[in-house]
């Protein structure tokens, strides 16, 4: 059981530290830059949907959704959790210090940016035929065409 939840807490964890390097970047060199600031959350938004399109694209093609989806799933709730709880403290704030409207709308873009990431690796392993029902639908049909004919006395 513990092994299972190992690759959970590291891709969390991986997600998490994504957003620690957006934030020092966004606290070290834009410290009162609007503009920049965005920009930097907006890229740290979709390298976390770059991330989760990747690890999507790669378990896709190993084991089939009902394994790989949960798991993804939880990390991606356990990265978010740790950067909109966390994260603000990193930056010397507190998760509510600029109001519920923007605690909330970076959990729809996280959201977001995860759901779409994860969808993008799946329907890519999927279009290359590589996603673990294509492959094994390939391996059958392979292994019915490959048997021998049986012949049918009468």
């Amino acid at each position: 059981m513990k092994q299972r939840w190992v690759p959970i807490v590291v891709l969390a964890v991986g997600l998490f530290a994504i957003n620690v390097i957006a934030r020092l970047v966004i606290r070290i060199g834009f410290t009162d830059n609007e503009t920049a600031e965005s920009r930097v959350s907006i890229a740290m938004f979709a390298a976390i949907g770059i991330v989760l399109a990747i690890v999507t694209f790669v378990r896709a093609q190993r084991v089939p959704p009902s394994s790989w989806l949960p798991e993804i799933g939880a990390a991606a709730l356990g990265g978010m959790l740790l950067t909109i709880l966390v994260g603000p403290f990193i930056s010397g704030d507190t998760p509510f210090a600029s109001g519920a409207g923007n605690f909330f709308s970076q959990v729809w873009l996280y959201g977001g940016f995860a759901i779409v990431g994860t969808l993008l690796g799946y329907w890519i392993a999927t279009m290359l035929g590589r996603d673990y029902r294509s492959r094994s639908l390939a391996a059958f049909a392979k292994a019915k065409t490959t048997k021998p004919r049986r012949v049918v006395r009468r």
